[in-house]
């Protein structure tokens, strides 16, 4: 709570509007209810607006403060589904796939958020990843000078010694599988400006490895050791001041006596805040066990690369984790731009993906 307690402090004082495409959902309902009731902003549940008001009276839950947009009936959803037909015009979809696309909250959703009448979006809760992730990618742009969309965990523990005060933040964990070395250097430094974005401390970002400086040979291990040094060129031609570590195991990157134990002597090791794993499985599987393991705060996944804020949740997720979540996505349409120089700037074109 420590952490995200300073990131709601920060957004109470530059609220912003952040839709729910699960407008129904019981922990999306409470999060909603939670975000007003902080001066956080205004929340915009998407979905029937009968259903909603009728789940919202099972919580004994107030909407006052709260918008409800039915995408099936709003007056964008024309205007959407036309620019969703000059986005989508090279797949050949009709007019009519449009608009069924429109009326789909995940969609309508990140169209509102291309559209900037929305400033961040939240969903996952009861969707599988797909589902929330194809909406975005389809709608809105990678963000100038990246070619990679990944995502990020951030993860607070108790025991304040690990990352810094005991927040780290983990990448990728939920998007591309089986990333190559030049998309690891991106996902290192996009995760790199998030955490210095919201903590406002250098990145001491550790490429993590089953090996630790050559200790074995694989072609997995020699993607890591190349995506190391392209992060740090990478770093610098993007002006992010970030420290890096790589190859190196886990304990090497974040318990100092290990660090030491290997005659590891970086700024990094032993002291890492930021952990990037070599593929989806390593990402997803640590940051899981984690959560549940070390009772970690969980907060994610932080969508990164693309052009405008974004969040997938866990189905795991609680209506606090939900909450937590949506109040990142909120700091960072602050300033968005800080984090991908130039994203936002224009209406989303044809997509990268």
């Amino acid at each position: 709570m420590r952490f995200i307690g300073t990131v709601i402090e920060k957004l109470q004082r530059h609220p912003k509007r952040l839709v729910f495409p699960e407008g129904e959902e019981p922990r999306v309902l409470q999060a909603a209810r939670q975000f007003q009731a902080l001066r956080l902003g205004v929340p915009i549940l998407l979905g029937d607006r009968t259903r909603i008001k009728n789940a919202a009276a099972a919580l004994g839950l107030s909407l006052n403060g709260i918008r409800i947009i039915d995408p099936a009936s709003s007056e964008d959803l024309d205007s959407f589904a036309e620019r969703y037909l000059q986005i989508r015009k090279e797949r050949g979809i009709t007019e009519s796939e449009a608009i069924a696309a429109m009326r789909h909250p995940n969609y309508f959703g990140s169209m509102m958020v291309a559209m900037h009448q929305a400033d961040g979006l939240v969903s996952g809760t009861s969707e599988f990843s797909g589902d929330v992730l194809r909406p975005l990618f389809r709608i809105i742009k990678m963000a100038p000078n990246y070619s990679t969309a990944s995502s990020c965990m951030i993860m607070e523990v108790d025991d304040t010694r690990f990352g810094n005060d005991g927040v780290l933040f983990l990448a990728d964990c939920g998007v591309i599988p089986d990333p190559t070395a030049d998309q690891l250097a991106e996902i290192a430094c996009s995760t790199g400006h998030l955490a210095k974005h919201l903590m406002g401390v250098e990145p001491r970002i550790a490429m993590l490895s089953y090996s630790t400086h050559g200790s074995a040979r694989h072609a997995s291990v020699v993607k890591v050791k190349q995506a190391t040094e392209l992060a740090a060129q990478r770093a610098k031609d993007l002006g992010l001041k970030a420290q890096f570590e790589g190859e190196i195991q886990a304990d090497a990157a974040i318990v100092p006596d290990v660090a030491d134990l290997k005659d590891l002597s970086s700024d990094v090791a032993g002291a890492a805040n930021v952990l990037i794993f070599p593929d989806l499985n390593a990402g997803n599987i640590a940051s899981k066990l984690l959560k549940h393991i070390a009772r970690a705060n969980a907060y994610g996944q932080i969508l990164l690369g693309i052009d405008r804020p974004a969040a997938d949740v866990s189905r795991g997720s609680n209506a606090h984790d939900v909450l937590g979540v949506a109040a990142i996505v909120g700091l960072q349409s602050i300033e968005y731009e800080a984090l991908f120089p130039g994203a936002g700037q224009v209406l989303p074109g044809a997509p990268h993906h």
